[in-house]
């Protein structure tokens, strides 16, 4: 018998959409059309849509993430989130998105600090990484990628202390986010091993375990091309997380992996 195979996992991202008044129904219905045997399924509102989303999903089987944590535990940080405010209301965080490494200049160290605080209140981190359009076509995207895993851990380490044992790492190519490019499976499959090889480096030992996502503008009609890549794990999905279509077809083609996966692993 083979080893268990790793969990495919899909993953809503919601960014600044929906509102605590039709949060709860949305979340309600992509639980009801996504209800497929075998597929991890999170969604992440707002945070401030994260009770209505909570109650709406319990007992679904579908999980809540949250968008951010801050690095800090608490304190004068006026705006800002913990970890320990998201436990109860969340099981899953999203660390270092390429929206947040933009627009808020979220630095390695940063992330680093967040994953702390997420393992600190049982929160699973969804760590993204990936290379802008500039670092690809300068021929590094490898290296940016595996930079960015490498500081992290360094950062983790400096603090005696390393990844979760419940890591999941989504690869985002910011290039081909929202602006009419698009990345292949071959791309993201390339990536997941670099991935893993920088985990394994950097002295994490169950890189070979940790589920690798693609994040890229994923649809349903391009979802299939990523998980036919043996190495990677499901998705971490923008915009069509919001049409409950779009879900429950990406979810649907994710069931047929899981079970392939299950059926290989006898």
């Amino acid at each position: 018998m083979s080893a268990a195979p790793r969990p495919v996992i899909i993953a809503g991202n919601w960014k600044m959409n929906s509102t605590p008044a039709d949060a709860g129904a949305l979340a309600a219905e992509i639980a009801k059309r996504t209800d497929v045997d075998g597929v991890v399924r999170v969604v992440c509102p707002p945070f401030v849509c994260l009770f209505a989303v909570r109650d709406a999903l319990e007992g679904s089987g579908v999980e809540v993430g949250a968008q951010n944590v801050h690095a800090e535990p608490a304190g004068a940080y006026t705006g800002e989130i913990s970890g320990q405010m998201l436990a109860g209301l969340a099981t899953w965080v999203i660390v270092g998105h390429s929206e947040r490494r933009r627009d808020q200049n979220e630095s390695d160290s940063l992330i680093a600090r967040k994953i702390l605080r997420c393992a600190e209140n049982g929160l699973r981190p969804i760590l993204c990484v990936g290379e802008d359009l500039s670092e690809r076509i300068a021929g590094r995207a490898e290296k940016t990628v595996r930079e960015q895993l490498e500081s992290t851990l360094e950062e983790l380490a400096r603090d005696g202390s390393s990844l979760p044992g419940d890591v999941v790492i989504a690869y985002e190519p910011v290039w081909a986010i929202g602006t009419g490019r698009t990345a292949r499976g071959a791309d993201a499959a390339a990536m997941a091993e670099v991935i893993r090889s920088a985990l394994l480096g950097g002295g994490f030992e169950n890189a070979a375990a940790v589920p690798v996502l693609y994040g890229g503008s994923v649809t349903s009609a391009t979802i299939g091309e990523f998980l036919d890549e043996p190495s990677i794990d499901g998705a971490l999905v923008g915009g069509a997380s919001l049409k409950v279509d779009e879900m429950a077809g990406i979810v649907a083609r994710a069931g047929l992996t899981a079970q392939a996966r299950r059926a290989a692993a006898g």
